[in-house]
């Protein structure tokens, strides 16, 4: 069974920081007098306005200016608030120091103080003519819902720099940091806004949060967020900041898991705070989950929770994830379409096949003749697998990309040339670049012990990853490639996933891109690497990749998926949660 979390601060050790509790890590010390500014207008300055009506439109206006003046306050106390303090380290500017995370309330500020202006023009109208009170009571709503909503932008970042500073590396073979301190750390932030969270455990310390939140109409289906809190390991000799350190600088929250995906889970904890404490449900249930084990085989992790508790994903027939959802630019297509940006949901990702590869000979001294050498039987047979040129192979789901990049871009796209197509069209051309056809990388050795002695065996490990419906050739293809002398074994299998691009969740998707975007260019798009939406896979439930984020033309992100200096820009943050809450408004 899972541990039921009750309002509790979760403890931590070195070099794992001390969670904090969500109160202390806002921007903002009071959410709700954000979310509905109510002061009140004076008899006497009701009746100045000559107006019965100017009542409830000065009203309206001081609403809006008490909201701009809170958000101001919260940016000017930001040095003296210590856990937002500790959240974001703090950078020089002027005669003070400001913690760069609280920035992105300043967008708050400044919308809050033009929504003021608005309402005290409409005070001057109401005043000669008491015909504007509509008007400023919806500019004080507006002002009200873009500061709750810059609010939970504000509070991702925090949440964001909070969790990378919980080492979740994860080597793989059951070699990991613990996930457990930042699992403590986010049921305590579900837990705060009456999400009723647990934590399961697959084995010491390897923890996943579960939390399923009713919904508004039990018969309607549930809907799936999950993600998961541990990372790949991170030299800090090649990175410019700590990588486990969660600085800002540059407006960019750094760190390793801000991409991949530690960014992604703040996102989803703050709209989903937000909406809790705003009252606001979907209509079918909520299912979240929070896992272990993303970055090996999910066996301490989604599978384990798709096969030991999959009460919790009852009802549930999609999900959203990782990987999808960010702006790409479409630099390289020329014309008109220079500067468009792409959104790539994904729909689909390729299986994956990762081998072990095992040569066996006879063993003897290095001096003499070895006919059957291990090391060379595995050496000839991985240099067989680099060398082969995997054909192209379009799928139902690259074809749906090519097709949506081709109308989006007002191009064509020559399906006999992918490889030149990809390179004309730069960073939109790496989405198909990859999932075109079938691949199989080399990434480790191992044979003998000393110089002048032949081992008797020699391994090898291989990443073999596949399109849907190409399993079989695939393994065909590497038998044939590994010559007789040389067998092969599954270190890990899974099927390739697929959701529907043509049905109604990735339709609200991309309306929810385009309400905060409006250029967005949606697309369909299968991923070149691999998910826990394999895992929710076997139990029915199909998996899109949506982590919305509004980048910078300049900011190179998917080589930011487990490379150095992984980063990602506190906007865009914010605008994910936008994009986040939009989507949940449909489920």
């Amino acid at each position: 069974m899972g541990e039921k979390v009750h309002q509790q601060t979760p403890t931590t050790t070195d070099p794992s920081p001390t969670a904090t509790t969500p109160e202390n890590a806002t921007p903002e010390a009071n959410p709700t007098a954000a979310k509905n500014p109510t002061p009140e207008t004076t008899t006497t300055e009701a009746k100045a306005a000559g107006n019965e009506t100017a009542k409830n439109v000065t009203a309206e206006a001081k609403a809006a200016e008490k909201a701009a003046g809170e958000t101001t306050a919260a940016e000017n106390a930001a040095p003296d608030t210590t856990a937002a303090g500790e959240a974001a380290p703090g950078v020089t500017g002027g005669d003070r120091t400001v913690p760069d995370a609280m920035r992105v309330v300043k967008t708050a500020a400044d919308a809050a103080a033009a929504k003021r202006a608005t309402a005290e023009n409409a005070t001057g109208e109401a005043t000669a003519a008491g015909e504007a009170t509509a008007e400023a009571e919806g500019a004080g709503n507006v002002a009200g819902e873009a500061e709750a909503a810059e609010k939970a932008g504000g509070e991702a970042a925090v949440i964001c720099a909070d969790l990378i500073r919980f080492d979740t590396t994860n080597r793989g073979e059951g070699v990991a940091h613990p996930e457990r301190p930042a699992a403590e750390y986010v049921a305590a932030l579900l837990d705060e806004v009456g999400a009723d969270p647990v934590i399961v455990e697959s084995a010491p310390g390897r923890a996943s949060v579960l939390a399923r939140v009713a919904g508004t109409d039990p018969s309607h289906p549930a809907f799936l967020i999950h993600g998961h809190l541990d990372v790949v390991p991170a030299d800090a000799s090649e990175w410019t900041v700590p990588p486990f350190s969660g600085e800002v600088r540059d407006g960019c929250v750094w760190g390793r898991g801000a991409v991949d995906m530690k960014g992604s889970l703040a996102m989803t904890l703050a709209t989903v705070r937000r909406r809790l404490r705003e009252g606001r449900r979907t209509r079918g249930d909520l299912v979240l989950a929070f896992l272990a084990d993303e970055e090996c085989t999910g066996d301490y992790g989604s599978r384990y929770v798709a096969r030991e508790h999959r009460a919790y994903f009852d009802g549930c027939a999609e999900a959203i994830s990782e990987s999808g959802g960010y702006s790409v630019y479409a630099n390289g297509a020329g014309g008109a379409a220079a500067g468009t940006r792409i959104y790539p949901i994904a729909t689909g990702e390729r299986g994956t096949m990762w081998m072990r590869l095992t040569a066996r000979g006879t063993a003897g001294h290095g001096s003499k003749p070895a006919p059957d050498n291990a090391v060379a039987e595995i050496a000839h047979a991985v240099s067989r697998i680099a060398a082969h040129e995997w054909p192209v192979r379009l799928t139902p789901g690259v074809h749906a990309l090519l097709d949506g990049l081709a109308d989006a871009l007002g191009t064509t796209i020559d399906h006999d040339r992918l490889d030149a197509e990809a390179a004309r069209l730069s960073g939109v051309g790496r989405l198909f670049a990859g999932t075109i056809r079938n691949s199989a990388n080399p990434t480790r050795l191992d044979a003998g012990y000393k110089v002048n002695v032949v081992p008797g065996t020699a391994s090898a490990e291989v990443d073999g990853r596949y399109l849907p419906d190409t399993g079989e050739e695939f393994r065909a293809t590497i038998d044939r490639l590994l010559g007789p002398k040389v067998t092969r074994e599954f270190i890990n299998f899974e099927e390739a996933p697929a959701a529907d691009p043509a049905g109604p969740t990735f339709a609200a998707l991309a309306d929810a891109l385009r309400a905060e975007d409006p250029l967005a260019r949606p697309v369909p798009y299968v991923m070149a690497g691999g998910t826990d939406a394999k895992s929710f896979n076997h139990i029915g439930i199909k998996s899109f990749g949506f982590a919305p984020l509004l980048l910078g033309p300049d900011l190179d992100y998917l080589s930011m998926f487990h490379g150095v200096d992984e980063r990602v820009p506190l906007d865009a943050l914010a605008f994910g949660t936008r994009v986040l809450d939009n989507f949940l408004n449909t489920r």
